[in-house]
């Protein structure tokens, strides 16, 4: 059942889109970067999947997280 009071936003966030962005790119980056046996930017890629969840919490703290007051919240 839904709850609107509880409602965490389900990552409905500039900090979730971006976070997620960035962290699918690496993702993809690395995928690559493995098929081509190029290992020190694989681990490159690792280290760009950190840099997303790190920036994801950022832009949380920064106000931009599901309930934060800079991020719209989408009607449903």
């Amino acid at each position: 059942m839904s709850n609107p009071i509880g409602d965490p936003g389900h990552g409905h966030s500039p900090a979730a889109w971006t976070a997620v962005i960035i962290m699918l790119v690496a993702f993809t980056l690395g995928t690559l970067f493995f098929w081509l046996n190029m290992p020190v930017l694989v681990w490159a890629s690792v280290g760009l999947l950190v840099v997303g969840a790190l920036v994801g919490l950022i832009m949380t703290k920064a106000g931009y997280g599901a309930n934060g007051a800079k991020a719209n919240p989408k009607a449903h």
